[in-house]
């Protein structure tokens, strides 16, 4: 294992991944809205949000499936060394993270069964750019409309269109991430 697989972790884990795993219950809770989360230095392409992610929601328990893209060995070494969460295939992923594109179909990730609806995936979507802008989201925990800026609309219809099954995502860029669960409601902007 290279040294730099060593580095670029929480300081401080037990207070910062606290402080991240509120952050990540916040942006699903309110679905739309764009937060900043810090503390994590991983290898490029991992934006510190992703890295924030990982560190804090994915463990030994937690399979973890790597887009092309991110299947690199400088992230495969960081992602075993500070979480150790096995890597997988798209179908065993509990978590899977990619850009978009590298991800699809992603009618390959676990969507749940009808009597065990949290048995499905998360996506981690690393994006150029996060924002308000763009499509309209509607549903649980939005006031009444939100923004947010998606790679696309109808893979997104589809999955709420299945809830309570579908999986859950969590889009990031840079330092900022923001959650979208399967139950919110997806429209053009």
């Amino acid at each position: 294992m290279m040294s730099q697989a060593l580095g670029g972790g929480f300081a401080d884990a037990p207070v910062q991944s606290a402080r991240a795993f509120r952050t990540a219950l916040d942006a699903m809770a309110r679905p739309g809205r764009i937060l900043r989360v810090g503390g994590a230095k991983p290898p490029a392409p991992l934006s510190v949000a992703a890295g924030v992610l990982l560190l804090t929601l994915c463990d030994r328990t937690t399979p973890l499936h790597l887009a092309p893209g991110h299947d690199a060995p400088e992230i495969r070494d960081w992602v075993t060394f500070h979480t150790g969460a096995p890597l997988v295939t798209p179908g065993a992923a509990a978590f899977a993270l990619g850009r978009w594109e590298a991800l699809q179909p992603v009618t390959r990730f676990r969507i749940g069964q009808p009597d065990y609806p949290d048995r499905s995936a998360t996506l981690i979507v690393e994006l150029d750019e996060l924002t308000n802008e763009g499509a309209v989201l509607t549903g649980p925990g939005i006031e009444t409309v939100a923004r947010l800026s998606l790679p696309e609309l109808s893979a997104f219809h589809l999955n709420r269109d299945i809830f309570p099954l579908g999986y859950d995502t969590f889009l990031t860029s840079r330092d900022k991430i923001a959650g979208l669960p399967r139950s919110t409601r997806v429209e053009a902007g």
